[in-house]
């Protein structure tokens, strides 16, 4: 509650007054001391007494601030019970009218069968509450049996542990030196086996190793015999046609080489030259590094051949290198692929991996063409089937592709075979073939793969070049052969010493156990009996275990059939309340229709004493108002009449320390002194001159009276003290602003 009061209070001054002030101050300097003195005890009192007052109006102010309060809380107070005083006598009237006999009978009988339904739920509750006694009893019951069974368990299992840590004992004492004994036997015999197998081992490798050489032998036999007879030969007719071909491929050229060469005819004409011997009828593994080498230089030697007779001073070579390449290759992009070359019938095939000899070719910085046959497949009825890898396919292989390599392959290929062979310098009309290493390599359907490198410096694929000597290449082969057997067989007489010792180590710890079972008969008898208590603890604590999980589920039973039957009583306990507020509710309303009138005469009452509490709190509100407006008006003037109590009670100490501060002598000299006073919201200064005594007449005067609507005025001394006697007499000076807030 805020107000704000200005209480405007203005002092004036007459001329005449100010006059004969002006004229008082030619009295002695002595009796101005004193007036001055009592000046000051008056202002001073008046100050104190002012704030007393002050004082005592801010108290009445609060007191009449709180009544405000208070009573705006009753009146508050007072609506708010209006209002419920209201809604209940609505209510009752509304009751009131529905109170007709029909809405009693009604609501009578409403009660007669809620109270039946009531009675109903409390003897559920009752019988349930005997169902939850019994739950309880069993539960109790199967507690105390789980209790018992589980301080059975575990003294059976104390008795398991004491049994083992006998037993544990017993074999200790048993086992301490027969033990080592025994241990040491079982190492013998262990080492006596691992020696037995291992001679055994070493008898399958020396046979493995003898049947090598044997193997090794027949190549070098039959490599012998075919590095002579196993060559093509071309007639002079074909190779000049294919010479006019391959330097103008028209039509008419190609025409007379067809005829020259009769085809597939002639074909098989040169396959049944390749020479058969049963010698070469031995199972090889085509990867394996030395048949790769007799492979590869048989091949090259039967291209070579034709290139001779080609009228090609330019070989062709054999190197390891080229041949791990060519693996390598087919591996990547065949086998890794799952990139069949041929396919199934040799029409349905994926042809040659392009991507693959493009990647292959910059892996390696080099060009690189590739030829590929039918090599371990042979073609029946349109479908391949693969032969048994023997030195005679493989060799047969080579010498089939090459010789099928010299005629018209049909469809997009024609002879592009016999180019890649006869060709110098290039090969199907690609350069960088000045210097071809020849890789043969099969792939997991058994096609053959003949790989053509360009061998630079750069690439190392002319590096350990083979000898064209293929009887050299097998002989090497049968000089390994025999130098695995000899080292086999060195193998296996060292590993049957190694047997000898280790079964005499045998017979030795046999002998040792033997002689320490004499000692140990106590021991043993000691170990049995233990073992006899452990296996009796055993089974009775597998006895108590399954007591104890017994109990523990018939425990859980009760403790589940408690729970539901609580639940149920709960339940039970739920619907009776239910039923017992349903029929409070219709026993009030029975009694609400019953006394209808009694009700409404009471709320009516009710509602007029709230009507006429809340007239006499508003009432009380505005005389308490009234109260606090005087209160305030008080307390501001209070405090206007304190404030000009202290600007008297400055002015004149400011004169009295101008007074005291002058002598006789002095007052010659002129001096001055600036009092700066809030007066009516602007500063006002007050100048004080002394005069000489010569001129004490002249200067009382010439005294200045103040100047209106002029913020600094001069007065003399006296003036000053007479204008500060006047403020006291009239209690009145300036104005004071006050804002009161509570």
């Amino acid at each position: 509650m805020n107000k704000k009061k200005m209480i405007r209070l203005t002092a004036l001054v007459g001329v005449a007054t100010a006059t004969g002030v002006v004229a008082e101050a030619n009295q002695a300097h002595a009796a101005t001391t004193t007036t001055t003195e009592t000046t000051n005890q008056t202002t001073n009192a008046s100050v104190e007494s002012t704030q007393a007052a002050v004082d005592a109006a801010q108290s009445t102010f609060d007191t009449a601030q709180t009544s405000v309060d208070n009573a705006q809380a009753n009146v508050t107070s007072a609506s708010n019970n209006v209002t419920s005083a209201s809604a209940t006598l609505s209510s009752a009237i509304a009751n009131k009218e529905a109170a007709t006999s029909e809405n009693i009978a009604s609501a009578t009988s409403a009660v007669s069968s809620q109270a039946v339904v009531v009675a109903s739920a409390s003897q559920a509750v009752s019988e349930q509450a005997g169902v939850v006694s019994a739950a309880a009893s069993v539960q109790a019951s199967a507690q105390a049996e789980a209790t018992s069974a589980s301080a059975s368990l575990s003294s059976s299992s104390a008795n398991v542990a004491s049994a083992t840590s006998a037993l544990s004992a017993a074999e200790a004492a048993l086992t301490s030196d027969q033990s080592t004994a025994a241990n040491n036997l079982s190492a013998a015999e262990s080492a006596a086996s691992s020696a037995s197998a291992a001679v055994s081992s070493g008898q399958a490798a020396v046979d493995n190793a003898q049947a090598a050489v044997a193997s090794a032998q027949a190549i070098v036999d039959a490599v012998a015999e075919v590095q002579s007879s196993d060559v093509i030969n071309m007639s002079v007719a074909y190779i000049t046609a294919l010479k006019n071909y391959l330097a103008n491929p028209s039509s008419a050229n190609e025409a007379a080489l067809q005829e020259v060469a009769k085809g597939a005819d002639y074909v098989k004409e040169l396959q049944q030259k390749f020479k058969s011997d049963a010698s070469l009828d031995v199972v090889v593994d085509p990867s394996d590094p030395t048949v790769q080498e007799a492979l590869s230089v048989y091949a090259v030697n039967l291209i070579n051949h034709l290139r001779n007779q080609y009228g090609l001073t330019t070989a062709f070579g054999a190197s390891a290198n080229a041949n791990v390449a060519a693996i390598d290759f087919v591996k990547k992009y065949y086998d890794d692929e799952d990139w069949n070359i041929f396919g199934t019938t040799g029409s349905d095939g994926k042809g040659h991996n392009k991507n693959g000899l493009d990647a292959y070719a910059n892996q390696l910085n080099t060009s690189i063409a590739e030829d590929a046959g039918s090599g371990l497949t042979t073609w029946v009825n349109g479908k391949a089937t693969m032969a048994t890898t023997t030195l005679h396919n493989l060799l047969y292989a080579v010498y089939s592709d090459i010789a099928t390599m010299l005629f018209d392959d049909g469809g997009t290929n024609n002879w592009s075979h016999a180019q890649s062979i006869f060709e110098d310098g290039t090969i199907l009309g690609t350069g960088g073939f000045n210097n071809v290493y020849l890789g043969v390599a099969f792939d997991k359907y058994g096609y053959a793969h003949y790989e053509l490198y360009n061998a630079t410096e750069g690439n190392h694929l002319g590096k350990n070049a083979y000898s064209l000597d293929v009887l050299t290449a097998a002989q090497a082969l049968l000089t390994n052969a025999q130098a695995s057997l000899a080292s086999a067989k060195a193998s296996l007489q060292r590993m049957t010493t190694n047997l000898m010792v280790a079964k005499a180590a045998v017979v030795a710890a046999q002998n040792q156990l033997a002689a320490l079972e004499n000692s140990s008969a106590n021991d043993l008898v000691a170990v049995t009996k233990a073992r006899t208590q452990l296996a009796s603890a055993e089974t009775s604590y597998q006895t108590a275990l399954a007591t104890y999980k017994q109990k523990e589920e018939a425990l859980k039973k009760a403790g589940d059939n408690l729970a539901a039957a609580q639940a149920s009583l709960e339940a039970a306990q739920a619907t009776l309340a239910t039923a017992k507020a349903k029929l409070a509710e219709l026993e009030e309303t029975v009694a609400n229709l019953t006394n209808a009138d009694q009700l409404l005469a009471a709320a009516q009452a009710a509602y007029e004493q709230a009507v006429a509490n809340l007239t006499t709190a508003t009432g009380n509100l505005g005389a308490a108002q009234v109260d606090l407006a005087k209160a305030e008006s008080q307390l501001a003037l209070a405090e206007d009449t304190a404030e000009q109590a202290k600007v008297r009670a400055a002015i004149a100490a400011q004169v009295d320390q101008q007074l005291n501060g002058s002598t006789a002598n002095d007052r010659q000299s002129a001096g001055q002194d600036a009092t700066s006073l809030k007066t009516n919201g602007r500063a006002l200064t007050a100048t004080v001159a002394t005069a000489s005594a010569a001129k004490q007449k002249q200067g009382a005067n010439q005294g200045r009276l103040p100047q209106t609507g002029n913020d600094d005025q001069e007065a003399s001394t006296m003036a000053l003290v007479g204008l500060g006697m006047l403020g006291m007499a009239t209690g009145l000076y300036g104005y004071k602003k006050k804002r009161l807030t509570k």
